[in-house]
């Protein structure tokens, strides 16, 4: 689910998705009145208690992440407290290393043999801001419905079903728990209903008993320190500089404006999944240009050539590679002085 991803495309370094029926007789009272509740609460109910869930809710876990042929696995803590979102992520597995979050502020600490790199972190898990800052109607571009109940590490959830109104964009499914709302599994599906994408916790304790020294970095290493957020400027939205975007999939609109190097970025968000585009002066080193896909991310790749410029275009983001490879043809380059460069 996504990912917002941030950072230059080239050098990512910068840039998260669910009863079972109780057969004890001297508990089927309380299993009738769960059952009852389940069925009054709608999705649009548990898709208003998703975005607060990710940030409000205080647990302990571990959690694996499947994207195509790769998976990984890593340990999590998240606390809200005073308002304010603390989290300390660990591998379990690969790279050593560790990433630890207080509010907007994420630091990450690079081993000696490799680095972290974030747009590799969930974007369906907890990282996942598209969820919590979500400011579109999410129902608009995807068919919510219930799936039924289940049980995930140790907890009762309830099934979510989030169908794509359209073959631009993935459906998903996501897993909640359910006196929390927080996400603890979640699916990205093609049309096809192939899983391209899994997130799920293996073990899970939702609790307010987090001490402050399980947010304390403890790897020693070289550390690289970003804001989560962009920082605020005075246009209303993020803004196309130089550049201009004749077409982009119905519902997505600028989120963000990663940082790009020398070149200009956006990421645009339909409030579920995410992708941004880059443009930026080519490079003199030979770049592949077309699609690759791994899980639901693709990355889509295009020069152009403006004045005797020629610029790099890429497309990064949870869409499938047709959508990619459209956005990345509608790039129009209007003034190549905006990019720092000259014709030749």
């Amino acid at each position: 689910m996504h990912k917002s991803v941030t950072g230059s495309p080239t050098r990512c370094m910068g840039p998260y998705r669910r009863l079972l029926a109780m057969v004890v007789v001297v508990a089927a009272c309380v299993a009738g009145q769960a059952f009852a509740d389940t069925v009054t609460r709608d999705a649009e109910y548990w898709l208003d208690r998703l975005g607060p869930a990710l940030n409000m809710t205080s647990y302990r876990g571990v959690f694996v992440y499947a994207r195509g042929d790769q998976v990984s696995s890593m340990q999590i803590a998240h606390r809200y407290e005073d308002g304010v979102v603390e989290e300390r992520l660990v591998p379990q597995d690969g790279a050593s290393g560790e990433i630890v979050r207080k509010g907007m502020r994420v630091v990450c600490v690079l081993p000696d043999h490799g680095r972290i790199q974030l747009d590799q972190v969930i974007p369906s898990g907890p990282f996942a801001e598209a969820f919590s800052s979500q400011l579109m109607p999410v129902s608009r571009w995807y068919e919510p419905e219930l799936a039924g109940d289940d049980r995930i590490a140790g907890y009762d959830v309830v099934k979510l079903a989030l169908k794509a109104k359209d073959e631009l964009r993935y459906s998903h499914q996501l897993w909640l728990e359910k006196s929390t709302g927080l996400l603890v599994k979640s699916h990205v599906r093609s049309s096809s209903g192939e899983v391209l994408e899994h997130f799920q916790f293996t073990s899970l304790e939702i609790t307010e008993s987090l001490s402050d020294n399980e947010f304390v970095i403890r790897t020693e290493g070289e550390e690289v320190a970003r804001e989560l957020a962009p920082k605020k400027t005075a246009s209303p939205a993020p803004r196309m500089d130089g550049w201009t975007l004749d077409w982009r999939p119905d519902g997505f609109i600028p989120a963000a404006a990663p940082r790009s190097g020398k070149g200009q970025a956006v990421a645009f968000s339909d409030g579920l999944a995410a992708f941004s585009v880059f443009v930026e002066p080519a490079r003199k080193i030979v770049m592949p240009t077309g699609a690759s896909r791994i899980g639901a991310t693709t990355v889509y790749m295009k020069q152009l050539e403006v004045d005797d410029v020629d610029f790099f275009v890429t497309v990064v983001g949870e869409i499938p590679p047709r959508t990619a490879r459209k956005v990345a043809e509608s790039v129009k380059v209007d003034d190549t002085l905006a990019f720092g460069v000259v014709g030749q």
